[in-house]
């Protein structure tokens, strides 16, 4: 069997990104998230957005929140937007809640909405649960789909908080 070659015309060249990705290290390093500020509101490569995003991520600080939830709200690429879904869900922080509810209830992409949706799932708030249910009916299965895997979790956590409420009353 043959298998075509994909044609790409150019390979994107972002040499030019090396020194702000060098410094981004140093940031990142020291916890300086004020940095990441400085790099996103810079408009900078998309490699360096996304670069930004995950590091923001891997800082594991409720102050990389605000950033994460400006790239959710506002990066003109859906892949990045994605990624900032991303990266709230893994820190869990509840402070991030209201902007996923806003990006999986607004944003057009089925990647965002999909990735908010599981982000919601994973920090557990209950406050995602009404947005969650009203994604049930979204367009797109696979947000349906999230959204729905999403509710499972937060009901879990509930039944898991009750059970754990209760064992001190029953050691009494």
């Amino acid at each position: 069997m043959v298998v075509p070659l994909i044609h790409m015309t150019t390979i994107p060249d972002h040499s030019g990104d090396f020194e702000t990705l060098e410094k981004m290290e140093w940031a990142f390093s020291k916890g300086d998230t004020a940095y990441f500020t400085k790099v996103l509101d810079s408009k900078p490569s998309i490699v360096l957005r996304i670069h930004a995003v995950c590091m923001l991520a891997d800082m594991k600080n409720e102050a990389a929140i605000p950033l994460l939830a400006t790239a959710l709200l506002n990066d003109p690429s859906p892949l990045v937007r994605h990624e900032a879904a991303f990266a709230m869900g893994q820190l869990e922080f509840k402070s991030g809640v209201p902007a996923l509810i806003e990006a999986m209830a607004n944003d057009e992409s089925v990647l965002v909405r999909h990735e908010s949706a599981v982000a919601l799932g994973s920090i557990g708030d209950e406050r995602a649960r009404d947005g969650l249910i009203t994604r049930l009916g979204d367009s797109d299965e696979d947000v349906r789909l999230s959204a729905e895997c999403a509710l499972a979790d937060l009901d879990f956590l509930r039944r898991l908080r009750t059970r754990t409420e209760a064992i001190p009353a029953l050691q009494q």
